[in-house]
C-alpha cells in the first residue's frame, strides 16, 4: 500500500447477530495462561469438547471479536499472543467496520459463520461478505475448551504471515492477455489466479496502468503478489501480454481437474514461451512452476542423452535389461510385469522404461568411464537445469546434484536426489527434440531487461536419437495408451516416482506434438500413463 496505508489482518467493529442462531450477551472472564485462557481451572478436563463447551467458547469468542475486544477474544483461543496481535488491528489499519457475524449450525466441534461488513477508506466504502469457520479444541495444559487459532478464522484465504491491507494498491491493475490478445481472467482460468497476482505485482508499474484503492491480502512471501478482495476505486489497468495460449490454458485447466493434486505445463519448443500452466491442488501451491519432486523415469531422457553424448551406447546400441541390477550394494528392479531382455537396445529399454538397463550403464565403459558428475554436467550444460531461470514469476529450475554411492544410479532413474517439476520436464522435452535450450518464460524479457539462462544444448545426432526413442515410446511403448488418437509428430516418456510414506507412486509424463511440449505430475497418481499421461495428451491435442 502507498500513502501511509497500514497493514492488518482484518479490521472493524463486529456485532454478532442475535436471534435464531442463539448468540446473545455474555459475561466474559479475562485472564491469561499458557493456553491463552483463564487460569482458574482446578481440574483439567480431557477428551473432545462437549456440545455445550463448543457453543459457549464460540459464543464468547465471536461476541468479543464483534465488540472489538481483542484481548478478551484472544483469551478464548489456544494462541492468545498471536491472536491478540492480529485482532488488535481490526478497528484501525484494515479499515473494515459495521461488521455483523451470523453463526451457523455447529458440526461437531466446528462452527461456521458468515461475516458481513463495510470497507471504508478516505470517503469510499464498499460491502464485504464472506464465510469462515472456527474449531474448538481442548487446551493442552488447562483442559479448557478454546478456539483453535489460525488466520483462516478471520478470512478463509488468509494463511500464516498474511495480512489484510486497505489503501492505494501496491501495484496498478493489469489486463493480462494471451499471445493472441485474448483477455485472461481468474474467473475463466482459475489456475492463473496466483500467477496473475504475481504478474501484477511485478509488472503492474511497467504495463502503463494507474493504481486504485482496494482491500487485499498481502502475503508474507515476497514472491507472491497481493490478492485483491474488494475494489473501492478502480485504477486504470495496463495491458500485459503474456506467452499463454488461451486454448492450451483452457485444456490444461480442464485436464488437471480430473485428477487430484495435479499440475501441468506446456511450452513452445521453438521459442521457450510457456503456453499453459495449471494446478489442481488443495493448497493452491503453484507446483507446476515451484514444485520440487523426484521425476521418476522421465529423467531417462537426460540419462539417455548423457549415455549417447559420452559414447557409452546409442539408440541401436546395447542396453541389456536384466531382472535386477546392483550398483554399490543397492539392488534395483523393474516393474513386476517386465520381461528381462539381455539383448535389448537403448531404444528398447527406453520405450519399456527398463530401470536395470540404465543402472548397468551408469559406470560407463573402461574406455569411456562416467563419474558422479557426469549426469549433473549433462543436465546443466546441455539442458539448462539449475541455471537460475527467470520466467517472469517465481520458479524452481531443477536440481540434479552430483551424487555418490547408490544415489548415483538412483539419480539416473529420476529418484535419489533429483528434484524437478512439470516446467522443468516440459523444458527437457523441448530441448531434447530441438537440440537448443530455450529458457521458458511467461513474460517477454524485453519488458524488464532480465537475462534468460543459457546452455550449450545437444548435438544433432543426440537429438535425432532422443526424438526417435520418444516417438517409439508414444506409439508402441509405455506411453502408447495415453497418446492414442493423437496425430502428427508425437513422442513421450512416462515416469512413476516412489516417495517415502506414500502407498502409490507419483505419476509423471512428458511428451511433444509438433511445436508443443508438455509435462505433468499427479501426486499418488500411479504409473505415468495412468494420470499424468491423459493430462499431457489433452493439452497436446490443442496444438502442434
Amino acid at each position: 500500500m502507498r500513502n501511509g496505508a497500514k497493514a492488518a489482518i482484518v479490521g472493524g467493529v463486529f456485532a454478532v447477530m442475535v436471534g435464531g442462531a442463539g448468540y446473545g450477551a455474555y459475561n466474559i472472564v479475562s485472564a491469561v495462561n499458557g493456553d491463552g485462557g483463564s487460569a482458574r481451572t482446578t481440574s483439567a478436563k480431557t477428551g473432545p469438547p462437549s456440545e455445550d463447551e463448543v457453543r459457549e467458547t464460540s459464543e464468547k469468542f465471536l461476541a468479543a471479536w464483534a465488540k472489538g475486544q481483542a484481548a478478551t477474544a484472544a483469551d478464548q483461543t489456544n494462541d492468545a499472543t498471536t491472536a491478540k496481535a492480529l485482532l488488535a488491528d481490526y478497528t484501525g489499519p484494515a479499515h473494515i467496520g459495521k461488521v455483523k457475524i451470523e453463526p451457523g449450525t455447529a458440526s461437531g466441534t466446528t462452527v461456521p459463520f458468515t461475516v458481513s461488513a463495510t470497507v471504508s477508506y478516505e470517503g469510499r466504502s464498499k460491502p464485504l461478505s464472506y464465510r469462515s469457520e472456527l474449531t474448538v479444541v481442548r487446551g493442552k495444559t488447562t483442559g479448557r475448551a478454546l478456539v483453535d487459532w489460525r488466520p483462516s478464522v478471520v478470512h478463509p484465504d488468509l494463511k500464516t504471515g498474511d495480512t489484510l491491507v486497505t489503501g492505494e494498491s501496491a501495484s496498478p491493475p493489469i489486463e493480462a492477455v494471451d499471445r493472441d490478445g485474448v483477455i485472461l481472467t481468474k474467473g475463466k482460468y482459475p489456475s492463473l489466479g496466483p500467477v496473475l497476482d504475481t504478474l501484477r505485482d511485478r509488472y503492474g508499474d511497467k504495463a502503463g496502468g494507474t493504481p486504485g484503492v482496494e482491500l487485499a491480502i498481502r502475503h508474507e512471501s515476497e514472491s507472491a503478489g497481493d490478492t485483491p478482495l474488494v475494489t473501492l476505486a478502480k485504477g486504470r489497468a495496463g495491458k500485459l501480454r503474456t506467452s499463454i495460449s488461451a486454448t492450451a490454458q483452457a485444456a490444461a485447466e480442464k485436464a488437471v481437474k480430473q485428477y487430484a493434486e495435479s499440475s501441468v505445463v506446456a511450452v513452445k519448443p521453438s521459442t521457450g514461451e510457456v503456453l499453459a500452466v495449471a494446478n489442481h491442488r488443495q493448497d493452491a501451491f503453484n507446483a507446476a512452476f515451484q514444485g520440487e519432486a523426484a521425476p521418476g523415469s522421465t529423467m531417462k531422457i537426460i540419462t539417455s542423452a548423457m549415455l549417447i553424448d559420452n559414447g557409452i551406447t546409442s539408440m541401436n546400441g546395447p542396453a541389456p535389461c536384466p531382472a535386477t541390477a546392483t550398483w554399490q550394494s543397492q539392488t534395483f528392479k523393474n516393474l513386476t510385469d517386465m520381461e528381462p531382455n539381455e539383448g535389448a537396445t537403448l531404444a528398447n529399454s527406453f520405450m519399456r522404461s527398463c530401470n536395470t538397463a540404465f543402472v548397468k550403464l551408469i559406470d560407463g565403459t573402461d574406455a569411456r568411464p562416467l563419474t558422479d558428475e557426469s549426469l549433473t554436467a549433462e543436465a546443466q550444460d546441455r539442458f539448462g537445469l539449475g541455471k537460475d531461470w527467470k520466467t517472469g514469476i517465481v520458479s524452481f529450475d531443477g536440481s540434479v546434484p552430483a551424487s555418490g554411492g547408490p544415489n548415483r544410479a538412483a539419480n539416473a532413474l529420476g529418484q535419489g536426489e533429483v528434484q524437478m517439476n512439470p516446467l522443468n520436464m516440459a523444458s527437457v522435452t523441448a530441448t531434447a527434440i530441438t537440440g537448443t535450450f530455450r529458457q521458458p518464460y511467461l513474460v517477454s524479457p524485453k519488458l524488464d531487461d532480465r537475462q534468460l539462462a543459457t546452455a550449450r544444448g545437444l548435438p544433432g545426432g543426440t537429438v535425432a536419437q532422443l526424438k526417435q526413442m520418444m516417438r517409439l515410446t508414444a506409439t508402441g511403448g509405455t506411453a502408447a495408451r495415453a497418446m492414442s488418437g493423437l496425430g502428427g509428430d508425437i513422442g513421450a516418456k512416462t515416469g512413476s516416482a516412489e516417495v517415502d510414506g506414500q502407498e502409490t507412486s507419483n505419476s509423471w509424463f512428458t511428451g511433444f506434438r509438433g511445436d508443443v511440449a508438455a509435462a505433468a505430475m499427479t501426486e499418488e497418481g500411479g504409473h505415468g500413463g495412468d494420470a499424468a499421461g491423459p493430462i499431457v495428451a489433452a493439452v497436446l491435442r490443442t496444438g502442434g
